[in-house]
């Protein structure tokens, strides 16, 4: 019995006292001595391998069924190429449209896109198309193509570019969608090219997923982008949002409302709807990740692929690694599909430098019999750490066993500090001063003098690498230790607290919430200049509930019992203003309308309001807004210019190569001279054109990211359907170049008003 329930009974022991907690050790150091079969590990077995010719970039793999059949392996190579390897229709050369055969590989035709490639994907977007459609995207166009008729089906200018790409069906829209997201804003195509869909979003798009998060037969649409937040959309409304750490660099969605997740900082994860199921953090990144079900238990595995070249497979409840491998290079991408046509799915992993392996889960006879190695190696060095440490921790009881100086004969032998020994916590708020920036200020004391010797503290997006320590010197300890915090952003943060006292091996632990708006302080300075933009809506509800609500999201003293109160930004400067009527109206003051858009956010997920329309003006901001749009303008301007120029110096290129080439061929080596010193005079004005456009572009881009920030800013004012009313009606208006009715809109919500 104990060597079948050790892992149970090993977790179920409580340590009461020295004598039961030393008796659990030895227990378990005896179970773990104890020559106990290991479990055998889930395993992928390798089907085949091939070594393609051609680099893959990252991030950019799919399996497309081009003529309805057979699947082929489709990536994104360098010089502005697709690859498309088809090892199944061998001997069929392509025609010569934008498809060519590989010179390297005859099994490879090469798709021509003549500029870099950003994101790509395979599916089906037609309704009454055979085969696979390919989709790729670029920083200006999108290009719709079917490979097994060699044709553009469509190609789109998108303005905003495509850093992202997924193809399926969206909300209640009948048809497939190829869903773009670039700079701020998405963007769905149907199989015509007609613009069906689109919406704002808080920062550049850096992955998209198409997943039924609510449960309701439909597909929403999940979104993450560069300000770390992944964004859940019901077609152009936004659902729910969930703040990580890092930029969102990849969404695969696992089953049901479950999703994994990985991070620019190496950091994987699960959640399942807006609660986080687990994560890991590596120091290498996530290049992939894909959900497989490689135990064909029913339920998906989560495979991600590393740029140190490793691929594992985690289970999809606990994180758990049950299956490993590993390139010789970093992994591209991570694919799935029926590649050797025998009716079975392998799980396809790609590399960076062209190889390719296929996998298929391990039958049931050949699990008896196999054992991952490293899976084995790695259970064993677990096992034996945790026999080390509780090594050690046995041995530190048997000190503090012993008689120390000053502490009863009871004490010692219990091992433990003073029975009222409690850990408490303080945050306040602290403005900078000459040697220190403005923070809050965690105080972390003991009631009864315990000397506290070391305090560590886990919070996200707070600390780099996510922790913090903090260690006084030996002539420095004491009861009391204050550690300044500086949140980057307006989010609420759990700060999980451990806490080493004097005593060896004696650790509190403790969970303090820092408020989503800490950083405001009621101080106020009489001369600060008073805020000129403000938003004022109205609610049903009765001041002691927003109240509430301040009391929860600021770092307020006790005995605040009115909503009128003023706050001044440590982050930004300036002053926050809050007033409430007894009719229900509310004004909130302040020039940053990025923080007003938070705080009617927050209050209306508080109140559990559904809809709130809201009336804005915020005089500095709209003012930089439409001096940006008349950038735009003139942006557009400048590249129609440049475009026309390169045209005309295209079509004197080619009229003084012909005159060249003629009095080459005459003898007319005086004229042929000329003709080529023109040639190369054009040539490098057109290489300066070139540089311009590029800058100007460049600019074009940066000036459209803040157009769409502003819709999304104006949306944010609002909640519900009346936010997507605003951002619809912003769009509609900028599409019709009407700028006075777009100001109007962000102001009032509606243009008529």
């Amino acid at each position: 019995a104990a060597q079948t329930n050790k892992f149970t009974l090993e977790q179920n022991i409580t340590l009461t006292s020295s004598l039961t907690a030393a008796g659990a050790v030895y227990f378990f150091l005896l179970v773990t001595d104890l020559n106990l079969p290991l479990s055998s590990a889930t395993m992928l077995v390798p089907i085949f391998t091939l070594k393609l010719n051609h680099k893959i970039n990252p991030r950019m793999v799919a399996i497309g069924k081009y003529d309805g059949i057979h699947p082929c392996l489709t990536a994104a190579t360098q010089a502005g190429k697709v690859f498309i390897h088809n090892p199944h229709t061998r001997g069929q050369r392509p025609a010569a449209h934008r498809l060519s055969q590989s010179t390297q590989d005859n099994d490879i035709s090469l798709l021509n896109i003549n500029q870099a490639v950003s994101c790509l994907t395979a599916g089906t977007l037609g309704p009454n198309t055979t085969g696979h459609t390919l989709l790729v995207g670029s920083q200006t166009n999108l290009l719709a193509y079917d490979v097994h008729d060699n044709t553009d089906i469509f190609y789109k200018e998108v303005t905003d570019g495509a850093n992202a790409i997924v193809l399926g069906k969206l909300g209640d829209i009948q048809s497939p969608l190829a869903i773009i997201g670039g700079n701020c804003a998405l963007q769905g195509f149907d199989f015509e090219g007609n613009d069906r869909f689109w919406t704002v979003t808080g920062d550049n798009v850096r992955s998209l997923v198409l997943c039924d998060f609510t449960a309701d037969g439909k597909n929403e649409l999940l979104v993450g982008s560069e300000d770390f937040d992944i964004r859940v959309f019901r077609e152009d409304e936004l659902v729910t949002e969930m703040a990580e750490n890092e930029t969102v660099t990849s969404l695969c969605h696992m089953h049901g409302s479950r999703f994994g997740y990985a991070l620019a900082n190496g950091t994987v994860g699960v959640y399942d709807r807006t609660a986080r199921y687990w994560r890991i953090k590596s120091k290498n990144h996530a290049m992939s990740i894909h959900a497989f079900d490689l135990n064909a238990d029913g339920v998906v595995e989560l495979i991600t692929g590393w740029s140190n070249g490793k691929i594992d497979a985690r289970s999809d409840r606990t994180g758990e690694v049950i299956f490993k491998d590993n390139f010789s290079s970093s992994v591209a991408g991570v694919v799935e599909g029926d590649y050797r046509m025998d009716g079975q799915i392998q799980l396809i992993c790609t590399s960076v430098e062209g190889e390719v392996r296929g996998y298929l889960p391990a039958s049931k006879e050949m699990k008896g019999n196999l054992m991952d190695a490293s899976v084995e190696q790695d259970l064993i060095r677990e096992l034996s750490q945790r026999k080390q440490n509780l090594m050690l921790e046995l041995r530190n009881y048997e000190e503090n066993a012993k008689a120390l100086p000053g502490v009863s004969e009871g004490e010692s032998k219990m091992g433990v500090i003073p029975a009222n020994t409690q850990l408490q916590t303080a945050l306040s708020v602290r403005r900078a001063t000459e040697s220190q920036r403005a923070h809050i200020e965690l105080n972390i004391s003991t009631p009864n003098e315990t000397i506290i010797r070391a305090v560590l503290i886990f919070a996200e997006g707070i600390f780099e690498g996510e922790s913090h320590v903090v260690h006084p010197s030996a002539q420095n300890l004491s009861c009391c230790v204050r550690v300044p915090i500086i949140p980057p952003k307006d989010i609420p943060v759990d700060l999980h607290i451990k806490a080493f006292f004097k005593m060896k091996f004696h650790v509190f632990e403790i969970t303090r919430q820092l408020p989503r708006f800490s950083m405001y302080d009621l101080n106020v300075d009489p001369s600060a200049v008073q805020p000129t933009g403000k938003v004022t809506f109205s609610i049903n509800d009765r001041p002691q509930r927003v109240v509430m609500w301040l009391n929860q999201n600021f770092l307020l003293p006790e005995g605040i019992d009115s909503p009128d109160i003023t706050f001044t930004a440590l982050r930004g400067g300036g002053l926050l203003k809050i007033n409430m009527q007894p009719s229900g109206e509310i004004t909130l003051r302040t020039d940053d309308i990025d923080l007003a858009g938070d705080l009617v956010q927050s209050l209306a997920s508080f109140l559990a309001i559904e809809d709130l329309q809201a009336e804005a003006d915020f005089p500095i901001y709209f003012k930089e807004l439409r001096a940006t749009l008349t950038e735009v303008d003139e942006f557009h301007s400048v590249h129609q210019k440049l475009t026309a120029a390169m045209a005309d110096h295209s079509n004197y290129i080619r009229n003084m190569l012909v005159q060249a080439e003629d009095a080459r061929l005459m003898g007319d080596w005086r004229n042929m001279k000329k003709r080529y010193i023109e040639l190369y005079d054009l040539n490098r004005d057109l290489i300066n054109e070139y540089k311009i456009r590029s800058n100007n572009h460049n600019a074009l881009l940066a000036r459209l990211k803040s157009v769409n920030q502003a819709i999304q800013r104006a949306g944010r004012l609002r909640v519900g359907k009346l936010k997507t009313q605003v951002i619809t009606a912003c769009r509609d208006a900028i599409k019709n170049n009407n700028i006075n009715a777009l100001f109007k809109i962000m102001k009032a919500g509606t243009a008529s008003s």
